[in-house]
C-alpha cells in the first residue's frame, strides 16, 4: 500500500510517499480502508521531535492520528464491527498511521461514522473532539453556569470546544482574530477577544476553567483570570507528575517532568487554582457519544481546506503555519 513515512525527526524534511506492507490485523483489530485523514498540530510536533522523549517511536514512521473510512477486514475476536461499516477513529499511540491507504485499529478505539456527515467531515473530528470531551466532561466536569476560557477559538480544538462547552451550559470566552469573530460567535462564543489588539487578562475575571493550548506566557496569564478553586487544563504543556504516572514513565522522566512543571504548579498554588496537563487518549466509547451529538446537530464539524493525498506535505505546512480555521483534511481515496 502507499503511505507517507519519515525516517528521522525533522521540522523541514518532507514526508516520503512510499510502498509499504499492509498492516497486520490482530484478533481485536479492524482493518480500515482510509477515505480521509486530518492533520493535527500533534503530527507536526511528532515530526519535529518535540515529543520524542514522551513518545519514543521507531522509524520509518507513518504519522496521522485521525481516520474516516470503511472496514474491509475484522480480527477473529471483533464483535462491534463488520466488513462494510463506515467508521471513524483516533488510533491509539504507537498504533497511529492514518497517512496511508489502510490502517489496523483496535475495535475499542473505533466508532461508527455519524450518518449525517461526510467522510471528510468525520475525519476532522476524533482527536480534537476527544481532547475536548476528556478535558470538559471527564477531567473538569464542566457544569451549567460555569465560565470557561478557550484559547484560539477558530482552531481545530477551539471550534469543537466552544460547541461542547455551550452544550454543557457554560459561558464561553475565546481569543481569535477579528476576522474570525463571526465564526466563533456562530459556534456559541459569548465573549470574543481579538488577540492582536486586546489583552484577555484585562478583560476576563473569575473564570472557572481555562483550556490552554498556547505558550508558557499565555498559560501564566490564564492562571490569573481564574477564581479561587478554578482550573487550567493544558493540552500544550508542560506535562505534570500525574501524567507521568498515568503513562508509567521512567523515574528519570518523572523527575524531569517534575522540574518542567514546577514553576507553573507553584504559581497555581499561590493563586489557589489548579493546573493539570491533558494528553488525550483514544476511546471509541467516548467517540460514539460525540457521534450522537453530531447526529443531533449539537456539534458540527468545522473544516478549512481539503487536500489530495499527493498534497499531504503542502497540507502539513499549512497546519504548521497556524493559519487554519477548523481542521485541514486529506482525501486519501
Amino acid at each position: 500500500m502507499k503511505a507517507y513515512t519519515i525516517n528521522r525527526y525533522s521540522k523541514e524534511d518532507k514526508m516520503q510517499l512510499v510502498e509499504v506492507s499492509e498492516p497486520v490485523v490482530n484478533e481485536n483489530d479492524v482493518l480500515v480502508q482510509v477515505h480521509s485523514a486530518s492533520i493535527n498540530q500533534l503530527d507536526a510536533k511528532l515530526k519535529s521531535g518535540e515529543f520524542k522523549l514522551l513518545l519514543p517511536y521507531k522509524f520509518p514512521l507513518i504519522l496521522g492520528h485521525d481516520v474516516a473510512g470503511t472496514v474491509i477486514k475484522v480480527g477473529s475476536k471483533v464483535s462491534k464491527f463488520k466488513v462494510g461499516d463506515e467508521v471513524f477513529a483516533r488510533p491509539a499511540d504507537f498504533r497511529i498511521g492514518t497517512f496511508a491507504e489502510y490502517i489496523a485499529v483496535n475495535e475499542n478505539d473505533v466508532a461508527l461514522k455519524p450518518a449525517t456527515i461526510s467522510m471528510e467531515q468525520a475525519a476532522s473530528i476524533p482527536l480534537v473532539a476527544l481532547t475536548v470531551w476528556q478535558a470538559f466532561v471527564e477531567k473538569a466536569k464542566l457544569k451549567k453556569g460555569q465560565k470557561v476560557f478557550i484559547q484560539a477559538g477558530s482552531g481545530g480544538v477551539g471550534t469543537i470546544a466552544i460547541q461542547l462547552a455551550k452544550h454543557l451550559g457554560a459561558t464561553v470566552a475565546t481569543t481569535t482574530s477579528a476576522d474570525n469573530f463571526e465564526l466563533v460567535k456562530s459556534l456559541g462564543a459569548d465573549v470574543t477577544i481579538d488577540y492582536k489588539t486586546q489583552d484577555f487578562e484585562t478583560t476576563l475575571k473569575d473564570y472557572d476553567l481555562v483550556l490552554n493550548s498556547q505558550d508558557e506566557k499565555t498559560l501564566e496569564k490564564s492562571l490569573r483570570i481564574l477564581k479561587s478553586g478554578g482550573k487550567v487544563i493544558s493540552i500544550s504543556g508542560p506535562p505534570d507528575e500525574a501524567f507521568a504516572k498515568e503513562i508509567s514513565l521512567s523515574w528519570f522522566m518523572k523527575t524531569a517532568i517534575f522540574f518542567l512543571s514546577r514553576k507553573v504548579k507553584s504559581q497555581a498554588k499561590k493563586l489557589k487554582v489548579d493546573y493539570s496537563f491533558l494528553f488525550m487518549q483514544a476511546n471509541g466509547k467516548q467517540l460514539s457519544e460525540i457521534g450522537k451529538l453530531i447526529e443531533t446537530g449539537v456539534i458540527r464539524p468545522v473544516g478549512d481546506k481539503v487536500y489530495s493525498f499527493e498534497q499531504l506535505n503542502e497540507a502539513m505546512s499549512y497546519v504548521s503555519s497556524g493559519r487554519a480555521k477548523g481542521k485541514v483534511i486529506v482525501k486519501v481515496k
